[in-house]
């Protein structure tokens, strides 16, 4: 239950008279009523009246916060959970200016196995479900989640056909052919036999390798004693790979633990956060993170990164190792248990082996920061205000474009931009509904209109055209308050015709473009917004219109309706492999009788 609360004046004899003694969240914002700042209080009253001490005794970058805030809203929530939660989503909504951001929303690749499936096999995922599947992971590069799976695909051979349940073959797959599976699919290997193998994989992906290798050993034996030598063969090369990939490997805890090592190195407003995922007490990769215009001390800059990144959807050990203490532990810990559903640890180790993992994971944050320090530009969105004449500076820009061909299937995308980094969760992308034929300026219209529906604008639209886009876009904001308008460039590529050689930018009220040079670090800012923008677009328009052709050729064939069509995609996923499949392939898709699959075989034979 959460309780809002107007905004009040940075009076702190009267906000002592408001501010409860609840937990919460307090938002301090500017004067244009930008939040610049989201805390979350176990007391309100005590966090917020802490801001009004004598600047002396606070550090300087909570000391030019204040100096830019001009008022503060607070929620009342009824537990220091539920604070937790809303803080996270309000520094996602609005992306305070004095806040740690963390804008790698990517989701690190795992592996998935489903111990429950007669036949299971190891796939590639990026979100970890509550399914009763095993994930193993993350790995810190889909490169290497690949290379393991290709490890185990030569090691241990499970089958790789897409889908719950078997396919119904008359004869094994290519990979079964090339030595690369199985082929359950025909039967050729027996349920009880796959099982163990499975059991295997999951054994070598746990790091109970000892215990594996004693498992294959006896194995071997065995088939060896009823002189089956090549089954005793194939398990000696099996036992050879895990071997050497095991020497390739450093142990880093004798516990076979489960940790995340996070360390920081911070310099002035500028910081770097490394962390060491290890995994089975192996390092099987890091991650850093860096953060400029930090106004947080270190403490507050590792709770609000933890805080940040493990309320997405991640892989949560039972250990995460600090650099330094933090002043919510215990609370941050209870909330993390929660999310993982089992208790997790949260500790800064004094000595030992941990201490050595806190200590490298610090180490590669210093090294980081000492190189991105000396290589350090000026802030390239102030630089931008400056070069561009903005009234403000643009924090955050949003590029716009559109794709269609010859006024069909057309899109617009929208890509975010925050400190000239990319904001991949503030991506939009839409479908032209009321602009019909050739008409490039009513879509770009339409576009930012339904984008202005949807809460918080940017301070700086982007848009891929000339200067009719531009005039576009202005047309488009005209029903906004001149305050809450975003201002707008528009960024063209050069007309080869007239010999021109650089890309164009058009700004309001200015009749000819205005050129920087190749090498100008705006323009090449902006023309990777535009560019992102512009893949975006056009990869929607692809995939619209091969849905598009895949569905017409579909409705082609005569007892394929609605729900079949969507049951054969979903299985198949595209028409390439519904037109290369086999009756028998056909026939394991749910309501495709035999003679369906007759017809819609017969009806991309000619294809083949």
């Amino acid at each position: 239950m959460t309780h809002m609360h107007s905004l009040y004046e940075l009076n702190p004899v009267s906000l002592r008279k408001v501010l409860p003694e609840n937990p919460g969240v307090y938002l301090f914002k500017e004067n244009s009523g930008r939040v610049i700042y989201v805390g979350k209080a176990k007391n309100l009253k005590k966090r917020v009246l802490s801001y009004f001490r004598n600047p002396k005794d606070i550090d300087q970058k909570t000391s030019l916060m204040m100096k830019k805030a001009c008022g503060l809203d607070f929620i009342i929530t009824s537990t220091e959970q539920e604070a937790f939660i809303l803080e996270s989503n309000f520094i996602k909504e609005f992306m305070p200016r004095y806040n740690i951001i963390l804008r790698d929303d990517k989701q690190y690749p795992c592996l998935r196995l489903d111990m429950k499936e007669s036949y299971a096999r190891l796939r590639i995922v990026r979100k970890i479900k509550k399914d009763g599947a095993i994930y193993f992971g993350p790995f810190s590069s889909a490169y290497s989640v690949r290379n393991t799976l290709r490890l185990i695909d030569r090691v241990f051979q499970l089958r790789k056909c897409k889908g719950t349940g078997l396919p119904k073959r008359t004869r094994p797959c290519l990979n079964y052919q090339m030595g690369r599976c199985l082929g359950p699919c025909t039967r050729v290997v027996a349920d009880g036999d796959y099982k163990k193998i499975v059991e295997q994989v999951r054994l070598f992906l746990e790091g109970r390798n000892t215990e594996l290798i004693n498992r294959m050993d006896k194995d071997m034996s065995t088939a060896s004693d009823q002189l089956d030598f090549e089954k005793a063969a194939r398990i000696r090369d099996q036992i050879t790979s895990i071997r050497n990939t095991i020497e390739k490997q450093h142990v880093v805890s004798q516990n076979l633990e489960d940790q995340d090592v996070i360390g920081l190195a911070l310099e002035d407003d500028f910081c770097i956060l490394v962390v060491l995922f290890v995994r089975k007490g192996y390092i099987i990769g890091s991650k850093h993170y860096s953060f400029s215009g930090v106004s947080e001390s270190g403490p507050q800059v590792i709770q609000s990164f933890i805080k940040q990144y493990y309320s997405r959807e991640v892989f949560i050990p039972k250990e995460i190792l600090i650099s330094v203490w933090i002043d919510d532990l215990i609370p941050i810990t209870e909330w993390i248990s929660g999310l993982s559903g089992r208790k997790v640890v949260i500790r800064k180790p004094l000595k030992g082996d941990k201490l050595r993992l806190i200590m490298m994971a610090q180490s590669n944050a210093a090294s980081i920061l000492s190189s991105s320090l000396g290589t350090q530009k000026e802030d390239i969105t102030q630089f931008m205000k400056s070069v561009l004449h903005l009234k403000v500076v643009p924090r955050f820009i949003e590029g716009l474009d559109i794709s269609n061909l010859q006024g069909d299937l057309a899109v617009g995308t929208v890509v975010s931009f925050v400190d000239g980094m990319a904001h991949r969760s503030g991506n939009r992308k839409y479908r032209i509904k009321t602009v019909e034929g050739i008409d490039d300026y009513g879509m770009m219209m339409e576009l930012v209109k339904r984008r202005v529906s949807r809460g918080r604008l940017p301070d700086l639209f982007l848009v891929d055209g000339g200067k009719g886009h531009l005039f576009a876009v202005e047309k488009a904001l005209e029903s906004l308050e001149a305050e809450k308008r975003p201002e707008i460039i528009s960024i063209a590529k050069p007309d080869e015709a007239r010999q021109e050689t650089c890309d164009k930018l058009y700004l309001p009220g200015r009749k000819n473009p205005l050129i920087l040079r190749p090498d100008h670090p705006v323009l090449l800012t902006l023309m990777q917004i535009r560019d992102a923008a512009h893949s975006r677009a056009v990869a929607y328009h692809r995939m619209l219109r091969s849905k598009s052709l895949t569905e017409s050729r579909l409705n082609a064939i005569p007892g394929i309706g609605k729900k079949r069509k969507q049951l054969l995609l979903r299985f198949f996923k595209d028409t390439n492999a519904i037109s290369n499949s086999e009756i028998a392939d056909l026939m394991a898709v749910p309501g495709i009788s035999i003679s369906l699959a007759e017809k819609i075989h017969s009806f991309f034979k000619p294809e083949k």
